[in-house]
């Protein structure tokens, strides 16, 4: 019989090193909490001493990260993707960060009877994380996980914002812009002009860009050091709404999400709430 005994008891760390463990993902995985911990990117060394791992070593494991999808690099810079939201996919459908906004979503989409969503921006497209479906039908499918152009969607626009004038002039020349319908915005200059004009108002309107009868308007979630992290919209279809009226119905909806920004805190997520300043453009 061997010597050996079963126990309830935690294992020993040095009994955690054994062959079945891989040691790489382990630390792989410990470079993406501490990504999760740096909203604004950490540079090589910064990760490498903050991992107890050589720079060589970090950087292997960084840009495998990359590779993969998981985590970008913008200059010197290491940042998390938001690729990691298609892993936490049904997670975020059920108990998850999200869950804490889904009640407000849900009452947004009951005071103006149309479906509500959220998302965040990835490389050249905006991510659904989260959506309310409204009383009548829209045309386009969009679900959790969904992707669509940034360029041309409120959300986009909203998101694109808070880059620096730099980093938008960057996005659009990279970006891949075609004309979805007859009133796509496809001018570099006069998309720029829309962009800027939304992080101005502190919400974005989109009118039938993306898809011929579509509108929608769109306002930023900010995180507590007032960057966007997170962008909410509504969306309804154009015989619904005139623009003018669309555009007066903004106003309901930026004082909705307003009037709930503590409710947004998300329990201290760093996806925190729709502060002030993204409603001190005129609406």
């Amino acid at each position: 019989m061997e010597n050996e005994t079963e126990s309830n008891a935690p294992a020993a760390p040095n009994a955690q090193a054994s062959r079945d463990i891989v040691g790489s993902l382990q630390k792989g995985l410990g470079v993406l909490e501490i990504l999760a911990n740096a909203p604004d990117g950490m540079t090589l060394t910064e990760v490498a001493t903050e991992a107890g791992l050589t720079r060589a070593g970090a950087r292997r494991l960084l840009l495998t990260l990359v590779a993969s999808g998981y985590a970008r690099q913008e200059e010197r810079r290491f940042l998390l993707s938001a690729r990691l939201l298609g892993l936490a996919r049904t997670w975020m459908g059920g108990a998850a960060l999200w869950r804490y906004a889904e009640p407000i979503m849900q009452r947004i989409s009951e005071t103006l009877g149309e479906s509500c969503s959220a998302a965040v921006l990835e490389a050249e497209e905006v991510v659904y994380v989260a959506r309310v479906a409204g009383r009548r039908i829209v045309s386009v499918a969009l679900n959790v996980g969904t992707r669509l152009p940034a360029y041309c969607t409120s959300m986009g626009r909203i998101l694109l914002s808070d880059l620096d004038a730099s980093e938008l002039t960057r996005f659009l020349a990279q970006a891949a812009i075609s004309a979805k319908t007859e009133r796509t915005m496809t001018d570099r200059t006069q998309i720029t002009k829309a962009v800027m004009q939304a992080g101005t108002r502190g919400y974005a309107i989109v009118d039938q860009e993306l898809e011929l009868g579509l509108r929608s308007i769109a306002v930023p979630i900010r995180d507590k050091t007032g960057r966007i992290t997170a962008a909410l919209n509504v969306s309804t279809q154009s015989a619904r709404f005139t623009c003018a009226r669309w555009s007066r119905q903004s106003c309901l909806f930026c004082r909705r999400v307003r009037g709930k920004s503590r409710t947004f805190s998300l329990c201290n997520s760093p996806l925190s709430h729709t502060t002030e300043a993204s409603s001190k453009g005129k609406v």
